[in-house]
């Protein structure tokens, strides 16, 4: 079994006497890579450091929020500023409405948005509203999509789910699952059929809009407008899941990259800064139907609290802020302003896939490669992806290797084969290229 130093060693076998794992989260035990997680104890830039000194580049970033790298400065002197006037008041404060004109703003499909404090929140939050607003109970996802663990979309789900072997959760009662209805993703004819038997009772479809809860999976041509069409046609809404993809690939995620208009979307990750955070916007009409106003509860001691909203509009901002120098690459990306973070993401994203590729092309390592903007997923596989099927048929303990030998090596990608790598603006093509070598040298040893 592969471990750390003893520090980390230490730590976890305290940990585990007094949390189930070891671990506050699943992924984070490196079940999946055979192994023992390690410790952090700082991190800044695109580099964290153990508990046992040693340094790595990162490509989790705290599992996409830290889009401007660990311990930003202007994050860091925005939460001392705000910090100083109070951490909580559980009532109104000036920063949540600006966080809130700021996501109508640039997010063409949001007309008004309300804040919680997580992903999970904002999907189960966001289900309650379709079913409250269209009278209906079922709901349709997509085989590997996750939408964080509540009990109606903790079904054939992704990420750690599927990391662990366990799509249906216990505890999940059978009648909560018998009202998600689960397709294969990118499978048109499975929707239309659905549809054409038991769509005057289902409320909404929920879809990351780039799936990347089991590695990063893309859309065919035509499918996520095909999710568009058969939604209005049936009366039910479209629910986008861009808690990770919001704010990471644009400043309106992908539905402003695909000009496709959501009903309801989900955020989170990014616009909290590094802090917990959530959020779900969409029409006005249906928004309108969450209490006070209307019959869908939905509350939250901590929503919208001033350090997550502070630290998520200082980042926001540093992200749309001009730039000089970067140009966006041919893609999705371009569309996006000539002069922003989000065109220096995509500019290192490209540096960053155009090396590997050439790599694994080199090396004559079975790959596909999967990358918009900052986001990026190495399969190990000789075969297109185009849903959680494939992910699954690709070598795992090739992954395993390679995962070991990068993270003895000083890169730490994340410890399963069903995640996304993520690149923040603090990492340098100096960083890429590192990390190419290092990779480089551990396929040269497997």
């Amino acid at each position: 079994m592969h471990s750390h130093g003893p520090l980390s060693k230490n730590l976890f076998a305290v940990a585990k006497e007094c949390i189930p794992g070891g671990v506050n989260s699943p992924v984070r035990a490196f079940r999946n890579v055979g192994g023992e997680p390690f410790f952090v104890r700082r991190a800044a830039g695109s580099r964290i450091e153990d508990v046992d000194g040693k340094s790595y580049i990162d490509y989790i970033g705290s599992w996409g929020p830290n889009i401007l790298g660990h311990a930003p400065e202007v994050i860091i002197q925005t939460l001392h500023e705000v910090a100083q006037n109070g951490i909580s008041f559980g009532i109104p404060n000036p920063l949540e409405v600006d966080m809130a004109r700021t996501i109508c703003d640039w997010v063409p499909s949001v007309e008004k948005v309300r804040m919680c404090n997580s992903g999970t929140e904002a999907t189960m939050s966001a289900i309650r509203l379709a079913r409250g607003f269209t009278r209906r109970d079922l709901i349709v996802k997509f085989d590997g999509c996750y939408h964080g663990h509540s009990d109606s979309l903790l079904v054939a789900a992704g990420s750690g789910a599927l990391t662990h072997g366990e799509p249906d959760s216990a505890g999940v009662p059978r009648a909560f699952a018998e009202k998600t209805l689960v397709l294969p993703y990118n499978d048109p004819a499975a929707l239309e059929q659905l549809f054409a038997a038991r769509g005057d009772q289902i409320a909404a479809i929920i879809v990351e809009s780039y799936p990347a809860n089991a590695g990063l999976v893309f859309p065919r041509p035509g499918y996520l407008e095909l999710l568009v069409s058969i939604t209005r046609k049936y009366g039910a809404l479209l629910i986008f899941d861009e808690v990770m993809t919001g704010f990471r690939l644009g400043m309106a995620g992908v539905q402003g990259l695909e000009h496709l208009t959501p009903d309801l979307s989900c955020f989170g990750k990014v616009i909290g800064g590094g802090l917990p955070v959530g959020a779900f916007g969409g029409r006005a009409e249906v928004m309108d139907r969450l209490a006070p106003l209307g019959p869908v509860y939905q509350a939250g001691t901590l929503s919208g609290n001033p350090l997550a909203m502070a630290a998520g509009l200082a980042q926001l901002r540093e992200l749309a802020a001009p730039r000089h120098g970067a140009r966006a690459s041919v893609g999705p990306a371009a569309s996006e302003s000539l002069s922003n973070g989000y065109t220096r993401l995509d500019q290192l994203g490209l540096h960053f896939e155009t090396g590997l590729r050439a790599l694994l092309t080199a090396k004559g390592v079975p790959h596909r490669l999967n990358r918009v903007g900052s986001m990026f997923c190495l399969f190990f596989i000789d075969r297109d992806i185009f849903n959680v099927s494939d992910v699954m048929l690709q070598d795992l303990e090739f992954f395993k290797k390679f995962f070991w030998g990068c993270l003895e090596k000083g890169v730490y990608l994340a410890p399963s084969p069903y995640e996304t790598g993520f690149i923040s603006l603090a990492h340098s093509e100096a960083d890429l290229d590192d990390t190419l070598t290092v990779f480089d040298e551990v396929l040269a040893g497997i």
